[in-house]
Parts: C-alpha cells; structure tokens; sequence
C-alpha cells in the first residue's frame, strides 16, 4: 500500500473462544497497535467467496492492518460460512452462509474481551469496552447489517453495544433476487433494513454489478442506506468492483479492479468516519477533503 503506517503493529491469532451449541469454537484473529491505551474496536467480518483462506481470520489484511496502525483494535472472527471450516460444519443447519450464526459471532466476540485482553501479550488494560463498531464486506456485510439492526424474517441479531458500522459491498433487498445464484439466498427475501437504526457508512462500488443475484446493477448495493432509517452516508466509490481495489488481502487474484491507493483512501476514509463516530472527532470532514476524488458521499 502506498501509505506509511502511522505506528507498529501486532497480529495475534488464533484465540480461541469456547461457543457452546456452535459446531466449532470460535477463532479470532487481533491486530493491534503496538502502544497506545484506551483504544477503540472494530469487529471485521468477512465475505464469503471462492477463495480457501481469505474468507477467515486469515483475510483483509489490507483494512486490518491499516485501522491498526490508525489506532482500532481489529478483531476477526473465522464465521462457520468460511471455506476453511467447509468439511467440518457441512450439512448443519443454516449451511453453507449461517447468516445468524455470523451475527452471533459478533456479540461473542464482546462478550469474550477480558479472554482476549488475557489471550494477546501486551493488550490488557488497553481496550476501550465503550467504543465498538463493526465492518463487513460481502456476506460480512450483511452480518454487520444485522448487528446494526436490520432483520430476517424478523429476527432480531442487534447488537446494541455496537456504536456506528461500515458495510462494503453488503446485499440489498432481497425481492429483487433473480440472478442464476439466488436461490442460494433465498433467506434474504425477507430483508428489512427499516430496522437497522444504529449509524453506518454503506460503501458502494459503482462497477459492482452483481448479476448473479439479482439484475438491479450496482445501486443494489446502496440498499442499505436507501431504505434504512438515519443516521446513514452512502459512499459511492469511483471505478470499484466488489473487491474495491483489493480490501480481501494483498494481491489476491479474486482481485479484478485492483488498486492499492485507492484501498489506502477507503482504509483511511472509513477509519475517520468510525473515529468521529466513535469519538465525536472531525475526521470524517477532513478525509472527505482528502480523499474527494475517491467517491461521491450522501448523507441523512
């Protein structure tokens, strides 16, 4: 990336949280600055994919590594949708994208802070327990959304500890399915975003047209901020697939729209947007400056 890290940091994994009922306990990854106290969270969860590792613990180093060196602490939950775990969770229920198993992952996660402080050398005494937020791309998306609040078939995943959240590339509506793979999400026909209270970045590709689910074209993709209630900010981003230039990891071939600045700008832009939503600071407006020619912004 053709940025300078703001500071050292620190990848600890995996951290192995016990899940009663789930069929496998829960791994995490941490990536921390390596100083600094009092330090905000960001729950990372990842799409789902084609590729054997970087739907995990193991994947978007890019975002991970660069909200870290900004000051967040990054948590990344391996979720049983992920390829590494296929053989061992095949024919459970909720199989192969367990949308409420993802989102459950997340308040795991919250509930399990004094076993990760406890886990990574050097991190104890150094979270902030009053500033989470989350991000997802992909299916992680759509699992941020629901810890933000948005449900199917009515099911209520909120989790209200989660402050503010940023959705990559997250599906929209799901009356709108009608692309060669939907019925392979078919649970999302209920989709309802005008639950979805809690503040939030939607993160859209204009050249991320996923026909393969539905022929809407890429304002699919704004779904999420269209018809959720506000506090809400559409970030369109210019000349972006669904791999935004390459948040899944460092020169992954999935990659079709590859570009490492503009990966730089989006970790830079919605680590600001967390921070002023988490701190109540100025960043948002000023990486907006910096970064105008990344996208084109809507807010309500």
């Amino acid at each position: 990336m053709p940025v300078e890290p703001h500071s050292p940091v620190l990848s600890y994994f995996p951290i192995v949280i016990p899940a009663p009922g789930r069929p496998v306990d829960l791994e995490v990854r941490v990536t921390a600055p390596a100083a600094g106290t009092d330090l905000p969270i960001i729950l990372l969860s990842h799409g789902h994919g084609m590729s054997n590792h970087l739907s995990s613990l193991y994947g978007y180093a890019p975002l991970a590594d660069l909200w870290a060196s900004l000051g967040f602490v990054v948590l990344q939950p391996t979720h049983l949708s992920s390829a590494t775990l296929r053989a061992r969770v095949a024919d459970e229920p909720g199989e192969p994208y367990f949308w409420q198993s993802g989102a459950r992952d997340l308040t795991r996660l919250i509930d399990a802070l004094d076993l990760i402080e406890q886990s990574v050398p050097g991190l104890a005494g150094r979270l902030d327990r009053d500033r989470i937020a989350v991000a997802g791309h992909s299916l992680g998306g759509l699992t941020a959304s629901l810890a933000l609040g948005a449900r199917i078939d009515e099911v209520d995943l909120r989790e209200p500890r989660i402050r503010c959240g940023v959705l990559f590339g997250a599906p929209g509506r799901g009356d709108v399915l009608n692309g060669p793979m939907a019925e392979l999400v078919e649970f999302t026909r209920s989709l309802d975003f005008s639950t979805m209270i809690t503040a939030a970045l939607v993160v859209a590709g204009d050249k991320d047209d996923s026909q393969h689910f539905t022929d809407v074209g890429p304002d699919w993709h704004a779904d999420p901020y269209r018809l959720a209630p506000g506090p809400k900010t559409l970030l369109t981003v210019f000349g972006a697939g669904h791999l935004f230039g390459g948040i899944s990891g460092y020169d992954a071939a999935e990659t079709t729209d590859e570009n490492p600045a503009l990966v730089a700008a989006l970790g830079r832009l919605t680590a600001a947007y967390l921070r002023t939503g988490l701190a109540g600071t100025d960043d948002w407006a000023t990486a907006r400056t910096e970064h105008a020619d990344a996208g084109e912004v809507e807010q309500k």
